[in-house]
């Protein structure tokens, strides 16, 4: 979800990878219809394994609460956003944690055009 909310807000100043630890190969249904609400399309994305990643330096690597389990990417900053995992909560608290991704996202993006001027 941060990663199509990067791109439909913030593609002016934010290139997003999604990845996970333990990729299944699909989005979570949940996830999908969450962000159709939202006409966000996201029924062509697909989970992508961290291992992708692990030698592609970035200026920003964010972490949704995974705490020490998360492997070490290179990035100039490292901010983890402490949030919790919805795969397993009902639709109703699933959009709060969408919603708060969406936030997060925004307040990122707004950071970053700061910074850059």
């Amino acid at each position: 979800m941060a990663e199509a909310f990067a791109r439909v807000l913030a593609d002016d100043v934010i290139n997003p990878f999604s990845a996970g630890s333990r990729p299944s190969g699909e989005v979570n249904p949940k996830a999908v219809a969450a962000m159709g609400e939202l006409d966000v399309d996201m029924s062509t994305h697909h989970s992508k394994s961290l291992e992708q990643f692990l030698m592609t330096p970035f200026e920003y690597v964010i972490t949704m609460g995974c705490g020490d389990e998360c492997p070490w990417i290179p990035a100039v900053h490292h901010v983890d956003w402490d949030l919790p995992d919805p795969s397993d909560m009902p639709m109703e608290e699933f959009r709060k944690v969408r919603d708060l991704i969406r936030e997060k996202v925004k307040e990122l993006a707004g950071e970053i055009r700061k910074t850059n001027g």
